[in-house]
Formats: structure tokens, C-alpha cells, sequence
């Protein structure tokens, strides 16, 4: 027998590190499962951990990640397999026929195999983490051990329907002014390059003195055209370089901290931001709660998940509170992240036992919110368009008109 060194999380949330002695990886494995607890590391004296507990098959290659909608559908029709009483096996070969040739069909095809050789299936899922994050395995592994992988799943695949269309409400808000920019901008892009020039050498023939704003317009549209370097360039070049600059000082923690702390205080945008924000880290702390998953875990898995450091932080506070045995609520109520009705909510799911649904209201809330949001601020952004567009285009004209007018009064 070999000695395995293992780290997992008791019923509690807690987290326990000891040893124990097996034959092979899998039994180490069940044995620590039949202690009551959830593995989340494992490896035998002298190798390399492994996270998970997981092996890698030899010929299973690398494999990227898949897509969302994809991971979606995928979960949906796993749940109704399951549901029905198929053998998870099975299941797989089903959904690995249906798939098209891609990543996903290489991944199940692999997690087939590995559940064949005696894995389980969070296992064989926590090897291809580019396609399952921590949040889908971790509530496959609570499905497991409470068997009760058929809710889960159909669980995980509300969850993951929900953030799909919360995403795709904020992503449909910045399709449309985007576009118009980048309509107006071609458009005035082709007035300067094509028509300004035009009017200047009409100018140029009358040698006549022209207004000032006439100049700036003509001058402008040198420079768009001819400048060192040309202005149409600096136009690309320049939001490339901001994003670069943005993406830069987002690859550290403070960076991190300091822009979304910024696009928090955006009037408009900061309230949309936070309402969406608050809706995923309550859905998805709620789906964890429900599922099984320790409140411990679940609170660190949220908190790689949110998707901003403010509300990272705020979530490694609650952690560190509920881990020295204090209440949920009391960091969240410090870090003033959340409207002081969200605490409240929170804390009275905490005092009734109830956490997990408090939670998913919270989130189904916030989600009607961010459709108020998301109507509320392209209504906004509508007239404001119209305006800066306005604004240009009059600009152009009177530039472009006080000369002819002038040189017309002349020859009359």
C-alpha cells in the first residue's frame, strides 16, 4: 500500500488536511469520501498533487475551453437523461454522438473514457477546466455525494441559462451605441477625407479671407489626411492604445480595484454595473448553497466568479467572518458594497436558515433590475447620440456655408 497526503472540506466547510494509506489514487479517493469529506487534493508521498483528485489519461491530449451556450444545452439535456434514469455512461455516448466536431465532442469522448476506468464524473470533469469551472464541478461533486445528480444538473442548467441572458441584456445595451459611433465616425471619416478637401480648393481659387471656424474645419481635415502622422491613423491607433493601457493595469490586483472602483462611481453605468454584479454573486452563492456545497467553499468559488475585485474582496471578508465562527452579513454591511436592503435580506435568510433562497430572490430581483437599467440608460444614451451627432454635423455646415455665403453676397 501507498501512503496519499490529501486536503478536503468537512461537512462544516472546514478545511482538513491529513493521510491515508491505499492501494491506488481511486481508493484514496473513497476512502476519504467515506469519511464524510470532499476531496480537493490529493497525492501520493513523493509525486506531484493533483487537484481534484484527478489523474491525467494517457492519450487524452490537451483540450480547450467550449462555448457557453454550448456548456448550456449540454447540461440541459444531461439533466433530462438523467431525469429519465439513464446510466450516466450512457448518457455521455448520447450526448457525445449529438455533438458537431469540436472541442466538446473530444472532451466527453475523454470524460467517457475516464468514467470507464473508474473515475467519478466531478472527477472527470475537473480535468478539462478550461471547459468546467470550479463552480460546475464542485456542484456535480455535491450532486454525487447526495445523489441527487439529476437535480443538480437541471439546477446548473438554470443557473447557467439565467447568466447567460443576464450577460446578453448588458452586452445588447453597448451594441447599439457602439454601432452608431462607429457608423457616424465612417461617415464623418469620409466627409473630411473626401468632400472638406473639395471646398477647400473652391476656397482657395476665390482667395478670399474665410472665418475662423471655416480654418479650424479645413485644417482639421489636413491634418486627417496628411498629417504627420495622419489623424484617421491616430483615430485607430489611439482606443487601441487605451485598452492596451486599460488591460495592462488590469492584470494586477490593485489595478483591478482602483478601475472598478471607478466604473462604479460612472453615473448610470455605476448603478448598472452594480446591480448586475449583485445579481451573479447572489445567483450563484444561492446555486451553491442549494446544491450542497460547504458555505465555505461555496463563498470561495463566488468569489473567483464575480467578476469584480470590489465584490472579490467583499467576498474573501465573508469568508474570513464566517470561518472565525461570525455572521454572513457583517463584512458586506462594512465593505458597503450592497444597498442596505440586500444586507437586511441576507441576514434575515441567514437568522430563518433559509440563506439559499433569500439568496436566488435577491438575485431574480436584481436581474428585473438590470432590465430597468439596461431600457433606462439606452434611452439615455439615445438622445445624447442624437445631440454629439447633431452637434458635428451643424459644425460641417455653417463651416462650410459662411464662405459660400459671403463669396454669393460678393458676385451678387
Amino acid at each position: 500500500m501507498a501512503t496519499f497526503a490529501y486536503e478536503a472540506m468537512n461537512q462544516a466547510g472546514q478545511e482538513v488536511k491529513d493521510e491515508v494509506e491505499a492501494v491506488s489514487t481511486e481508493d484514496a479517493l473513497a476512502k476519504i469520501r467515506n469519511l464524510g469529506y470532499f476531496p480537493t487534493r490529493i497525492r501520493e508521498k513523493g509525486t506531484k498533487a493533483k487537484a481534484g483528485g484527478g489523474t491525467k489519461k494517457k492519450g487524452g491530449g490537451r483540450t480547450g475551453g467550449v462555448n457557453g451556450k454550448v456548456l448550456t444545452q449540454f447540461t440541459r439535456q444531461l439533466s433530462t437523461l438523467q431525469d429519465a434514469g439513464l446510466p450516466i455512461l450512457r448518457s455521455l455516448h448520447i450526448l457525445e454522438e449529438q455533438q458537431k466536431p469540436g472541442n466538446m465532442k473530444k472532451i466527453l469522448r475523454i470524460i467517457a473514457d475516464d468514467i470507464e476506468s473508474g473515475s467519478t464524473l466531478s472527477e472527470a470533469f475537473a480535468k478539462h477546466p478550461k471547459a468546467f469551472d470550479r463552480l460546475y464541478v464542485n456542484m456535480i461533486a455535491a450532486g454525487e455525494a447526495g445523489g441527487v445528480l439529476d437535480t443538480i444538473l437541471t439546477r446548473l442548467a438554470d443557473f447557467k441559462e439565467k447568466a447567460a441572458k443576464l450577460q446578453r441584456r448588458v452586452i445588447a445595451a453597448m451594441i447599439y451605441p457602439a454601432a452608431v459611433v462607429i457608423f457616424a465616425g465612417g461617415i464623418v471619416s469620409g466627409i473630411m477625407i473626401f468632400v472638406i478637401p473639395k471646398f477647400g480648393k473652391i476656397f482657395k481659387d476665390f482667395d478670399t479671407a474665410l472665418p475662423g471656424i471655416t480654418m479650424i474645419l479645413l485644417n482639421g481635415s489636413d491634418w486627417f489626411v496628411t498629417g504627420m502622422p495622419p489623424g484617421w491613423l491616430v483615430m485607430i491607433l489611439v482606443p487601441v492604445g487605451i485598452w492596451g493601457i486599460f488591460k495592462l493595469i488590469r492584470s494586477s490586483g490593485g489595478g483591478r480595484m482602483a478601475t472598478d472602483v471607478v466604473a462604479l462611481k460612472i453615473p448610470g453605468v455605476g448603478t448598472l454595473i452594480e446591480k448586475t454584479a449583485v445579481a451573479r454573486f447572489t445567483r450563484t452563492l444561492g446555486t451553491l448553497i442549494t446544491a450542497g456545497v460547504p458555505i465555505l467553499e461555496a463563498v470561495t468559488i463566488t468569489k473567483e466568479t464575480s467578476g469584480s475585485e470590489v465584490y472579490a474582496r467583499a467576498m474573501g471578508k465573508v469568508h474570513d467572518s464566517i470561518r472565525e465562527g461570525e455572521s454572513f452579513t457583517a463584512p458586506l454591511r462594512t465593505s458597503s458594497v450592497c444597498d442596505a436592503l440586500v444586507v437586511n435580506m441576507i441576514d434575515v435568510g441567514e437568522e430563518t436558515g433559509e440563506l439559499d433562497k433569500m439568496l436566488l430572490k435577491i438575485a431574480d430581483n436584481y436581474e428585473e433590475e438590470v432590465d430597468t437599467a439596461v431600457g433606462g440608460l439606452i434611452s439615455l444614451l439615445e438622445p445624447v447620440m442624437v445631440i454629439c451627432l447633431g452637434g458635428i454635423v451643424g459644425f460641417i455646415v455653417i463651416a462650410l456655408f459662411m464662405p459660400l455665403v459671403s463669396l454669393m453676397q460678393n458676385v451678387g
